[in-house]
């Protein structure tokens, strides 16, 4: 599998946020899934099959902590970045679970080189 063929799912419930990760790592050739809550991202998991997953935390509904949990117990093994504004979240035992945890800033350049990172590794499984 070569990046072109990894898809990525951003799940984050701000738009603006979404547009620019799609744009980014559109720009680097992977294909990137959408979803603007924790609802709508565990039902593109359940329908297609997606490489890596970034995750926002405070969304209204369900948010990305028990969306992770989720995630977790079905999809044993796929790679979540946990993609928040708040670095406290770090500190709940529950976000370890998560592959990474990356504070949103306006310099995307950390987020992206984990997420290669990430890719990377799966393509050598």
């Amino acid at each position: 599998m070569n990046q072109q063929n990894s898809r990525i799912l951003v799940i984050d419930d701000e738009e603006n946020i979404r547009e620019l990760l799609n744009l980014e790592f559109t720009d680097l050739g992977y294909q990137v899934l959408m979803a603007n809550s924790a609802f709508n991202g565990l039902q593109i998991l359940k329908d297609q099959k997606v490489d890596l997953v970034i995750l926002d935390i405070k969304m209204p509904g369900m948010d990305g902590i028990e969306a992770l949990e989720k995630i977790i117990s079905t999809q044993r093994g796929l790679p979540v970045i946990i993609h928040s504004a708040y670095s406290h979240y770090k500190d709940n035992y529950l976000t370890w679970s998560a592959t990474s945890y990356v504070v949103k800033s306006g310099d995307l350049s950390e987020l992206i080189e984990k997420a290669q990172e990430i890719l990377a590794l799966k393509q050598e499984e």
